[in-house]
């Protein structure tokens, strides 16, 4: 009797269990190199080396940057070959509004460790 009775379970199990194990070979597997929500590099290839901050000030020849992955203010110096892109299209240093969300394309000086603006992209970014 009481061997039947652990038949009659294990079957009970196996038949619940097997839907969602059918189930689960439906998924597909995840490819290698790619986080849960895909390709990490698909989105924002063209600025996914770049500076993010808040202007938190904005200086004829310089911007000052909060909320960058230092943790404290940045300071940018702007050059007159610095280009810059607002909402897709040619902009100008004047058009930075302190609080804009902004990338900022960066070279360091090797011997000052001042932190140049190659490019300034501001508003929406379109992606390639």
């Amino acid at each position: 009797m009481r061997t039947r009775t652990i038949l009659l379970i294990t079957f009970l199990a196996g038949a619940l269990a097997g839907p969602a194990l059918v189930a689960q070979d439906q998924k597909d597997a995840a490819k290698p190199n790619e986080g849960r929500f895909g390709d990490p590099n698909s989105i924002g290839r063209g600025i996914q080396g770049d500076l993010y901050g808040v202007v938190k000030s904005v200086k004829q020849g310089e911007i000052v940057l909060d909320k960058t992955k230092f943790g404290v203010d940045q300071t940018i110096k702007l050059e007159p070959k610095t280009k810059y892109v607002r909402n897709g299209k040619s902009s100008s240093w004047a058009k930075l509004e302190v609080g804009d969300p902004i990338y900022v394309d960066i070279k360091t000086d090797k011997k000052t460790k001042v932190m140049i603006a190659k490019k300034v992209i501001s508003g929406v970014v379109a992606t390639p």
